[in-house]
Parts: C-alpha cells; sequence; structure tokens
C-alpha cells in the first residue's frame, strides 16, 4: 500500500477527526475560561482581598546590577494559574458531570416497546380451525 493511501486511511477515521474537532474546540474554551479568570475571578478575589493585582505580586531577588532590572520571583503569575487551572477544572467537571448525567437518563429509560412474538402454528391452526367450524354453522 502506498504512502499516501495509508496517510489517507489513517486521516479520515472517525477518531481522528473526532480529535482534531475535540482539539479546537478545547482551545477555543480554554480562551474563554482565560478571560474568565482574568476578568472576573481574579478581580473580584483581589477586591475581598483588598484590592490586591494578583498577576503582579513578584518578590525581587538580588539587586540590580549595571542599570539592568533585578531577577524577581513572580508568584502572582503562578498564583493566576492556578486560578486558571481550578477554574478549568470546575468546568470540566461540570459538562463531564452533565453528559454523564443525559447518558444515565437514555441508559435508564425503557427501550420502546417490541412486536409480540407471533403465536405458535398450533394457535394458529386452532384459530382457523374454530373460525371455518363457525362460517360452517353460520
Amino acid at each position: 500500500m502506498s504512502l499516501i493511501k495509508e496517510f489517507r486511511e489513517f486521516a479520515v477515521k472517525g477518531n481522528v477527526v473526532d480529535l482534531a474537532v475535540g482539539v479546537i474546540i478545547g482551545g477555543a474554551f480554554g480562551k474563554i475560561v482565560s478571560s474568565l479568570v482574568a476578568d472576573v475571578v481574579t478581580p473580584t478575589i483581589g477586591l475581598l482581598v483588598g484590592g490586591i493585582d494578583f498577576s503582579k505580586l513578584a518578590i525581587a531577588i538580588g539587586s540590580p546590577r549595571d542599570g539592568a532590572p533585578p531577577a524577581t520571583i513572580k508568584y502572582g503569575a503562578f498564583l493566576q494559574s492556578t486560578f486558571d487551572f481550578l477554574v478549568v477544572t470546575v468546568a470540566v467537571f461540570a459538562m463531564v458531570k452533565a453528559i454523564n448525567g443525559l447518558r444515565r437518563k437514555e441508559a435508564a429509560a425503557p427501550p420502546p416497546p417490541a412486536e409480540p412474538p407471533p403465536p405458535p402454528r398450533e394457535v394458529v391452526l386452532l384459530e382457523e380451525i374454530r373460525d371455518a367450524l363457525r362460517a360452517g354453522r353460520g
């Protein structure tokens, strides 16, 4: 099999396409969550703790040399990333919980009623005999 045909078979499999769609949606979802954290959650928490802007929190280590700024430990950026992570995990948990709830409802729903099985051959023959006897009497 040629390399191009083999690649085409690989690329058009449903799992690969589903994965690509998931990655694209995940990237867009990541932007939404980042905006939620940066524009809503962090300012709210900053307001609750006295107006602190977490993203700018840092500790200078060492002293400036030759006009260069001192090295800094930016623990505020770390806190921001931690908030991002927590919000993403809560959002993903909520989505998975909702999807699992829908799956449970589908599994718990009773199957549609099936047609009853045909009667046994003996019953059919007896009904035909009965109908023939009734027709002969009338």
